[in-house]
């Protein structure tokens, strides 16, 4: 396993929920990582956001290490969920909530 790889599982299985993305939950740096923070706030479940614009290793890392072209990229309990668009499709359905429920990812008040 690559030092890169090594670091993205670190990352993946120490928080329940990390999103990869484009900038920070603060401030989003594209509109498709805007949109995945928006979703998980409304979900009001905790989440790591990681930066990939501060790390090149991570940014073309995370690509390999999910078979996923693109950012952002979800995961709950390290498990590759997808990105935003996926995120939207299931939050709608309310598919994004049960998978968080069932995850035993609570939110927070």
């Amino acid at each position: 396993m690559s030092d890169t790889n090594a670091r993205l599982a670190e990352i993946v299985n120490s928080n329940d929920v990390v999103l990869f993305m484009k900038g920070t939950p603060l401030f989003p740096q594209c509109g498709f990582s805007s949109r995945a923070v928006a979703i998980l706030e409304r979900l009001g479940v905790p989440f790591e956001g990681v930066d990939v614009l501060q790390d090149m290793e991570i940014r073309q890392g995370i690509k390999a290490f999910s078979d996923w072209p693109t950012i952002p990229q979800l995961y709950v309990k390290g498990e590759f969920v997808g990105g935003s668009d996926i995120m939207m499709e299931m939050y709608e359905a309310g598919e994004l909530q049960q998978l968080v429920a069932d995850a035993g990812i609570a939110p927070q008040g």
